[in-house]
């Protein structure tokens, strides 16, 4: 322990012991118990103890009979338990009785103290990090602490009866682990007297007839299976597994979710997944439990690695059998793919559907989002389903939007029950977009493309919805490029494009600004894929789409505006905004693309549009966009003089990323290479002098915002490694430039930000950036910049310093 911290923990241990002054907040204090258990971890409990008596008469002092706050005995029940981990430490403790008075009938467990959840949530974490050792197992079996565990399981605080239950796994595993460290699973009648009494206390809650004690023991068997992988779960699930299954032969089933989460546990176990019963299991499980609550289970089933294909087969048919009932309920063409084919009995009845919308659309959502998990896995069933999946998604939306014709008077319900449901449009649109990555019949393809047409022409269609819309739009026609990865759109995928544009040049004039932003990402996105396609461009160039990207520049809305400036950037990067003189004024030149942007970034009062063109300037700088490489040094200037002086440190940050892409086309990559020729770094540096680069990087060093200075330190150790093994070094100090540069940076590292540097020489640039102690620098920005108030000294002064102080001005938890 520092010194120094030893100097204050003992007026430390006698403010918290005192009632009568004011408790540290809850964060002081578990930062207090955190630096204690790295204190803990890197040596000894006991001499830490032997070496600072304050400690253990702070423990004894809070066994005495006082007004004690119950935080402060929260956190001294869990630092007896940092202490007790270690077994000769634990010995020390138990040997002046403090233990049973903390974990006994006679502390908190029998005082008014035991009414608030801190103190109950503090004992059980107390034992929990005591729970280390055969000396604790015989502590728990002999103070009646487990009695104690199983009633707070069903304490009225979520977290205490959450924290017993895992409580009662650790028990388990410190009572079971060591017997069964061999090769050979213990029987039931070798395991230890405590582990005997948790295993029996579960089968009581198993076979009772109370829902929430069946969950609990539920739970905790199922964090046992999840964490625990030795050889005695074999033992523990050979015992439990009988009356685990006979839950499923009452009715209704009780705790389904609870079962579902258990079944999967033991099946994702390397220990259990090979007991034969485990499947048989699964499978009355799935038969008996309705479609919603099995249907976790099956997607469960379907992503182990190993497991019985007739299981398989019968998960598969439960996540199918929604989807399956929808393309019943809808009048079919000829020839439609069915999803389960067999026996009528196999597959879910129309009218025996979820009666009621709730469950019906929570049905099909689950259904759904289950499939669109399969899908990517490799180890989904085989075969996969395509053409009837997406005859099913398209349908489901059909029903969603009013256009499907339903079969029968259960599929008019299911209609009635499905219109309108923006929750179902999103999670079909969402698998919709997924079996984008598989082949398709060319009719159900063009189906899919009328449906999304659909949504994206309809009024109706929400915000939300015609975002996904436009994403599934996007990844078909990502999917129909020929071949596979090809810049050209498919045939059927070019006679949309007319369309979708026409679509797109409505919905960049809505009312609702989300819209307007979705449709302009949607723009981006197919513009960076085929910005060079011919159909494409044609199509573009034959619409307003582009004028009206860029009348976007000026929405009232900054997402909007940010949006806008992206696909500016695109349009721009594939030569797509080029605009002719206006008709009204001939003689009146439009402003460039560029200029646009650049008005953007001086002018616009929000961050995003801002940032946005940063990211633009430097995609187009390092691309080698013409109206840029033509003169890149002349583009560069104004945008660097601007994000030097924004306010906005994101900006900032990026100015100098633009600074850090411009250094590289003059000087070659970053990384580890040559330094720069004598004659290319005088070119560079001159040229840097010139767009006032050096200014805006040493200014940036002194930056309150660290991430600014850490990217200025960047850019500058670059420049110094390429200027490094130059022979012709001017000494620092040589001349008046240099002393003036040098002055400067002192003042402004002393917040003085005010004067400029000036015209700079590249010599003097070079002599000050020798001198500098860059590296150094760096390693003080990488530390978090509270590093020194994080320190446990800071914490202790911190404590102490609100000693007196009223309540309403308390330490800094930082």
């Amino acid at each position: 322990m520092d010194p120094e911290c030893a100097r204050l923990l003992p007026a430390l241990c006698a403010v918290l012991a005192d009632p009568r002054q004011p408790v540290a907040d809850d964060t002081c204090l578990e930062k207090l118990l955190d630096w204690f258990k790295a204190v803990t971890g890197a040596g000894s409990s006991l001499l830490l103890l032997q070496e600072h008596p304050c400690l253990v008469e702070l423990l004894f002092h809070v066994l005495k009979p006082q007004d004690l706050s119950s935080r402060i005995l929260s956190f001294a029940l869990r630092l007896a338990g940092i202490f007790a981990a270690q077994e000769n430490c634990f010995q020390f403790l138990q040997q002046g009785e403090l233990l049973p008075g903390l974990f006994g009938e006679p502390g908190p467990l029998g005082a008014a103290a035991w009414a608030a959840p801190s103190v109950r949530s503090g004992w059980i974490q107390g034992l929990h990090s005591l729970a280390q050792h055969p000396s604790a197992l015989r502590f728990l079996a002999d103070s009646g602490a487990v009695d104690t565990i199983f009633s707070l399981q069903g304490d009225p605080s979520l977290f205490v009866a959450s924290a017993a239950g895992q409580l009662l796994v650790r028990v388990l595993d410190l009572a079971l682990r060591g017997p069964a460290e061999g090769h050979v699973c213990p029987q039931a009648w070798d395991w230890p007297a405590c582990a005997r009494k948790v295993v029996c206390h579960l089968e009581d809650c198993l076979r009772s007839e109370a829902a929430p004690r069946v969950t609990q023991a539920l739970h905790v068997l199922t964090t046992t299976f999840g964490h625990c992988h030795g050889l005695w779960t074999q033992g523990l699930w050979a015992r439990l597994s009988p009356l685990v299954a006979r839950l499923l032969e009452k009715d209704p089933v009780p705790a389904p979710h609870a079962l579902v989460d258990l079944l999967l546990s033991v099946a994702r176990s390397s220990v259990l997944s090979s007991d034969p019963g485990l499947w048989e299991t699964a499978a009355q499980a799935l038969s008996r439990l309705s479609p919603t609550q099995a249907g976790p289970l099956a997607a469960g089933i379907l992503k182990l690695q190993d497991c019985p294909q007739a299981l398989r087969i019968q998960a598969f048919r439960i996540l199918l059998q929604p989807l399956a009932h929808v393309l019943e309920a809808a009048a079919q063409a000829p020839g439609t793919p069915r999803l389960l084919e067999g026996a009528a009995g196999d597959l879910m009845a129309v009218d025996k559907f979820p009666p009621s919308r709730s469950a019906c659309v929570g049905l099909l959502c689950s259904a759904l989002a289950h499939l669109e998990l399969l899908q990517p896995l490799p180890q989904r069933p085989s075969p996969w389903p395509q053409a009837p999946l997406l005859a099913a998604a398209v349908t489901i939306l059909r029903f969603c939007n009013g256009s499907a014709a339903p079969s029968s008077e259960a599929g008019s319900r299911l209609c009635a029950m499905l219109v309108g449901c923006v929750r179902v449009q999103r999670a079909a649109l969402d698998f919709l977009g997924v079996l984008s990555q598989g082949l398709g019949p060319q009719e159900l393809v063009t189906q899919v493309f009328a449906i999304l047409l659909e949504y994206l022409v309809s009024p109706d269609s929400s915000p939300t919805v015609l975002k996904k819309a436009f994403q599934a739009t996007l990844r078909w026609l990502l999917s129909s490029a020929t071949p596979p990865g090809c810049c050209d759109l498919e045939p059927y995928a070019q006679l949309v494009l007319g369309e979708l544009l026409a679509v797109l040049q409505k919905r960049l004039c809505s009312p609702c600004w989300e819209v307007r932003d979705s449709g302009l990402e949607f723009l981006t996105q197919m513009t960076r894929r085929w910005g060079g396609q011919g159909s494409f461009r044609q199509a573009l160039l034959g619409s307003e789409v582009p004028e009206l990207t860029r009348q976007l520049l000026q929405d009232p809305e900054s997402y909007v505006r940010a949006s806008a400036v992206a696909a500016v950037g695109q349009l721009s990067s594939w030569g797509l905004l080029a605009a002719p003189s206006s008709p009204e004024h001939p003689d009146v030149p439009q402003k460039t693309p560029l200029e646009e942007l650049l008005l953007v970034l001086t002018t616009d009062s929000e961050g995003f549009p801002r940032r946005a063109v940063m990211r633009v300037f430097t995609e187009w700088l390092r691309d080698g966009y013409a109206d840029v490489a033509k003169d890149p040094e002349q583009s560069v200037a104004p945008v660097l003089q601007a994000a030097s002086r924004d306010l906005d440190w994101e900006v900032r940050v990026q100015g100098l990323e633009l600074a850090l892409v411009f250094l590289e086309q003059l000087l070659g990559p970053r990384g580890p290479s040559t330094a720069a020729p004598p004659g290319a770094l005088t070119q560079a540096l001159q040229a840097l002098c010139r767009v006032q680069l050096f200014e805006f990087a040493f200014r940036s060093l002194f930056d309150c915002d660290r991430p600014v200075a850490q990217k200025s330190c960047d850019l500058l150790l670059f420049l110094k490694a390429k200027a490094t093994p130059s022979g012709s070094q001017q000494e620092v100090g040589d001349g008046p430039n240099v002393a003036s540069m040098e002055a400067a940076l002192r003042r402004w590292q002393a917040g003085e930000q005010g004067q400029p540097l000036g015209e700079l020489a590249p010599e003097a640039v070079l002599a000050v950036l020798r001198s500098m102690d860059l590296e150094a620098l760096r390693d003080t920005l990488a530390e978090s910049s509270d590093h020194v108030e994080r320190s446990p000294q800071s914490l202790l002064q911190d404590m102490l310093a609100t000693v007196g102080v009223l309540g309403d001005n308390e330490a800094d938890c930082y």
